[in-house]
């Protein structure tokens, strides 16, 4: 995001996963991440269009709904009510976009925005054979195979495809891209991902297949004037991106958004080549505008530093997570305790730890202790200075560079310095020989509280509105911000 921008139109996105199984804790990272980048944009005073979504066609959808013996669409229908769980439980922004990628409007723009890639000559059919890894849903060069398998997937045996399919002219695009690279610096976060797709194409591109046989795949957007081919996954996936926005049909919010805005998309490292080049040829094929920012997640890792994923049955369920400690307990570890955008190891004991040191002991006695001593010595709270919003200046630095965990070590810092104070000054035994001192030093903590509140919002939004309520009400919390588990 550059601060020099003067549009205060602001789009961000998640990828949209697959409805294949149960979601993880992989992707409650990135949805919480955006979740707080467009939260914060808002307080910003920026207007702020935030998408996401489930991915319903391709290979792997297919796959399991023959399994269970039903229709493809049956099957993907049956996890909407699991995503929604999923956002409830995560504390997504209620105003959040949702596209679904068998949605007619969605899948009539995927057509649309095929024949304007056509038009400009970057779709031609050929024969082919490739190794496939469903689990990506890619196809894999030698280079990319470790002991003949996908390094991200080493259980799935690799599939050859051979058949006739249309291919996208991603060849075409090598200069351009790094042209754009090379004059958006900002363009890929961190800069390391922006070094390591630089180098993929500084290698040069292939063209890549964006259709497959009805009659071996079926499920997927129909390629029009060719009833034997559906569209690849992926090339239909990625345009939910502006399809969410009513493009084509009416381009308000395209233009408002996505050209005259600032889009980002957040994503994991191994969607790195898709969402900073492929999706990015596609979109200047057709003539549109190209993303501004790409942020890149790292893999959230289990015992051992192997990835968490579905289909390797290492993943922590979120919604066990948010029954057993909440809501703000989950979105505390995964925005500090895990790394922006390198791999970070999580286990239930690590999580515990955290828990208890840095919110049970950290802000929830903090909270606890000060409103207990304001109500207790009968501070006007009506007489307390306007919150400062020092807090501010140091977590708006870190989150327009999206190291979340950054900030929120900021707003942690504040609250070690006010149980400092508290120890040093001791208030609760002044009040017995100086009652002016020991006011004035609880009306300092309750306008720091109010300051903690305030910057918190976007991070922690359940925590930072009982404080909020409280130092309003005047009160102490009814319960404990977060029980202490033992």
């Amino acid at each position: 995001m550059k601060k020099e921008n003067i549009s205060k139109n602001f789009y961000i996105t998640t990828t949209l996963p697959y409805v294949n199984a149960d979601l993880h804790l992989g992707h409650a990272l990135e949805f919480v991440r955006a979740d707080v980048v467009a939260r914060y944009k808002k307080m910003m005073g920026f207007d702020v269009f935030f998408n996401t979504g489930t991915d319903e066609h391709g290979l792997k959808i297919l796959k399991k709904a023959q399994e269970q013996g039903i229709s493809p669409q049956k099957y993907v229908d049956s996890f909407v009510s699991n995503f929604q769980r999923f956002i409830l439980d995560l504390g997504i922004s209620r105003d959040v976009h949702i596209v679904r990628t068998t949605d007619s409007h969605h899948m009539k723009t995927a057509q649309y925005f095929w024949g304007l890639c056509e038009k400009a000559g970057d779709i031609y059919k050929k024969a082919y054979k490739i190794k496939y890894c469903v689990g990506c849903e890619l196809e894999k060069t030698e280079s990319e195979l470790v002991n003949g398998r996908c390094s991200i997937h080493p259980h799935l045996e690799l599939e050859l495809i051979e058949e006739e399919n249309y291919f996208f002219r991603f060849s075409k695009y090598q200069k351009i891209l790094l042209d754009l690279y090379e004059k958006n610096p900002e363009f890929v976060v961190p800069k390391s991902r922006l070094n390591e797709i630089r180098s993929f194409a500084v290698r040069g591109f292939d063209d890549f297949s964006i259709s497959r046989l009805a009659s071996k795949m079926s499920w997927g957007v129909p390629v029009l004037g060719d009833e034997n081919q559906v569209m690849y996954v992926w090339f239909d996936a990625l345009v939910n991106y502006i399809s969410t926005l009513g493009w084509p049909e009416n381009t308000d919010l395209y233009e408002k958004f996505w050209v005259n805005g600032t889009p980002v998309q957040y994503c994991g490292k191994d969607n790195l080549r898709q969402q900073s080049a492929m999706w990015q040829a596609m979109l200047i094929s057709a003539g549109l505008t190209p993303t501004h920012t790409v942020v890149i997640d790292g893999f959230v890792t289990g015992l051992g530093g192997i990835k968490m994923s579905k289909s390797l049955g290492n993943v922590v369920n979120p919604h066990d997570i948010v029954k057993q400690y909440g809501t703000d307990a989950l979105r505390y570890f995964v925005l500090r305790e895990l790394q922006s955008f390198e791999d970070s190891p999580f286990t239930n004991e690590q999580f515990k730890l955290s828990y208890n040191a840095n919110l049970a002991n950290g802000i929830g006695n903090l909270v606890s202790r000060v409103l207990k001593m304001a109500v207790s010595y009968g501070i006007s709270f009506d007489a307390l200075p306007e919150v400062s919003q020092s807090l501010s200046v140091f977590v708006e630095k870190h989150v327009e560079n999206f190291e979340l965990n950054k900030a929120m070590d900021e707003i942690w810092k504040k609250i070690a310095v006010l149980d400092t104070f508290i120890q040093k000054n001791e208030p609760f035994k002044k009040i017995k020989v100086d009652v002016d001192g020991a006011h004035a030093d609880i009306r300092f903590l309750l306008s720091e509280l109010g300051d903690i509140a305030n910057v918190l919002q976007p991070f922690m939004p359940v925590t930072a509105e009982v404080i909020t309520s409280c130092l309003k009400d005047k009160k102490v919390p009814e319960k404990p911000l977060f029980m202490r588990m033992d």
